[in-house]
């Protein structure tokens, strides 16, 4: 009886050791078939003052180049991946064409072996870069528009006729004083004849 009960223990126990080891591999195999990214350069978050010459994901297995795709969108979506993502073991780089200082994402997706696209992305800030040129700089000082020439200022009336105006008036007046003169000039020499002849 010891011996069967003992056995009976033996086996029960390598049953539920089985069980339990399955239910370990089991959760496993699909975490193995969906890869997942571990790391990055820059890393998620970071704030660099110096922009890199490329940018570095690094993933849990070995990503498929057949089905990955590596995005680098900077500051007003100006795309700044400066080529085609290159592949070494777990490991995905792209070149890094850096633009104006600002916020970068860098979106991945990978190809699974279920079938299932993996996407995500990590951002980092470059606090340095070339800015943006406002239109006033680029093209230098704004042109000066030519105004059209204005009509010449009226020149200034001649006083000649004025003077001339005032010589007829002044030969006027010297005729009207000539005139009175002989006026007077007779009337005084009417009035000595009278008298001369009252005398005699």
């Amino acid at each position: 009886m010891g011996g069967r009960v003992a056995r009976r223990t033996r086996t029960w126990l390598a049953v539920l050791g089985l069980a339990a080891g399955v239910s370990l591999l089991l959760p496993a195999a699909p975490a193995a078939a969906h890869n997942s990214l571990t790391g990055s350069d820059p890393r998620n978050g970071a704030r660099v003052a110096a922009a890199p010459k490329r940018i570095e994901l690094r993933f849990l297995a070995t990503p498929k180049e057949a089905g990955t795709t590596v995005t680098v969108t900077g500051p007003d979506n100006v795309a700044a991946a400066g080529g085609p993502p290159t592949f070494s073991g777990k490991r995905v780089s792209v070149p890094f064409k850096p633009a104006a200082a600002g916020l970068y994402i860098v979106a991945y997706q990978l190809a699974s072996d279920d079938g299932h696209p993996i996407k995500g992305e990590i951002r980092f800030t470059l606090t340095t870069g070339t800015p943006a040129e406002t239109p006033s700089t680029a093209t230098g000082a704004a042109p000066t528009t030519a105004t059209p020439p204005t009509s010449a200022a009226p020149s200034p009336v001649s006083p000649t006729p004025a003077a001339a105006a005032a010589d007829d008036d002044g030969g006027t007046g010297w005729l009207w004083a000539a005139g009175a003169v002989v006026v007077l000039a007779a009337l005084g020499g009417g009035l000595l004849l009278r008298r001369r002849a009252g005398r005699r």
